[in-house]
């Protein structure tokens, strides 16, 4: 995709994305040709895979979905494009598994004295389009509980003690709770002029960054358009069964009302080879409940976004970004900045 006008892109509007994982990369991707103007605020509670290890380790916060959001803004070489995101095959004996952004991230932490001015120095080195800040520089994990009453700590466990369970996760919070916000983020969600949450894991990946103290005020107190973006799938092992306001719902209960102005859905159908393949993992496409959406005090927006190039149901960065301009653009008349 071609960068918009030098002049537009400079003085494009400060947006701000909070997520983490594959959907929020998904979504800068998009973006980053729109504004210059852009911070992504990431969810650090990942306890799984190789920043798991590197946390348990190292005692650093997990830099994983940190590492996914500065590849995705990154102006690099071809080369060092393919480096950040090599991982070790099997039979490399302790790194096997990782990856090599994340072993950057993590020695970038040791010289450095803190992990933000790891990320702030690894920006610099990628030359990313925007900012990528951690929400907490906090040592927190997921603790999840569910409509039985049963409970399980670890963003790692949740899947598949949720599958085990047959229930639907009751709510999530962090451990320790409301652990204090990096004020850079803060500031960046005080100043936005569009604010983008999801798309992403609804538990694992978008509500925990809401579980940070200060995030959720700053987010309501904001003049800001709030967009929630849906999934286009739900997705196994943590929103199976769950329409599109049982996920606003979900939300909503974790933040405050007023957190979000308007819901973003998928309007184009989805293969249907691709649904017979979700199926089989008890994922489906998410039922867009208008009606009781807009009970809740949202306004639901749906625009073609399902990329016509994957292998599997996912958002296509382009069109996520175009999408996000546009609303921006018709919005922005209604509010004051």
């Amino acid at each position: 995709m071609e960068q918009r006008s030098n002049y537009r892109w400079e003085h494009g509007p400060r947006i701000v994305a909070i997520g983490g994982g594959h959907g929020l990369s998904t979504l800068l991707r998009g973006l980053k040709y729109h504004t210059k103007n852009l911070t992504a605020i990431v969810t650090v509670a990942d306890d799984g895979g190789g920043s798991g290890m590197l946390r348990s380790d190292l005692g650093m916060p997990p830099p994983g979905d940190i590492r996914h959001c500065m590849e995705a803004l990154a102006n690099a070489e071809p080369v060092m494009q393919e480096l950040l995101s090599y991982r070790f095959p099997v039979g490399s004996g302790r790194l096997t598994g990782q990856v090599f952004g994340n072993l950057l991230l993590a020695a970038l932490n040791g010289i450095s004295g803190t992990f933000e001015e790891a990320v702030a120095q690894m920006s610099q080195v990628l030359a990313i389009s925007g900012r990528v800040l951690p929400v907490t520089s906090a040592d927190v994990k997921l603790e999840a509980t569910f409509e039985n009453g049963t409970a399980v700590v670890g963003e790692a466990k949740i899947a598949d003690f949720k599958k085990a369970q047959d229930c639907r996760i009751r709510k999530v919070r962090l451990l320790p709770g409301k652990p204090a916000a990096t004020a850079e983020a803060l500031e960046a969600i005080r100043e936005a002029n569009l604010i983008l949450l999801g798309p992403g894991s609804l538990y694992t990946s978008v509500i925990p960054n809401l579980l940070v103290d200060g995030v959720v005020e700053a987010i309501c107190q904001s003049d800001a358009t709030k967009v929630y973006i849906s999934n286009i799938m739900t997705q196994d092992g943590e929103t199976e069964g769950m329409t599109l306001s049982d996920h606003v719902s979900a939300l909503l209960e974790h933040a405050a009302p007023g957190l979000i102005d308007l819901c973003l859905a998928n309007s184009a159908p989805v293969d249907p080879e691709l649904i017979v393949r979700y199926k089989a993992e008890d994922a489906e496409p998410i039922l867009v409940d208008r009606k009781r959406i807009e009970a809740l005090g949202v306004e639901v927006v749906e625009r073609p976004m399902i990329s016509t190039a994957a292998r599997y149901a996912r958002h296509s960065p382009e069109r996520l970004g175009e999408v996000g301009m546009e609303l921006y653009e018709e919005r922005a008349q209604t509010k004051i900045f």
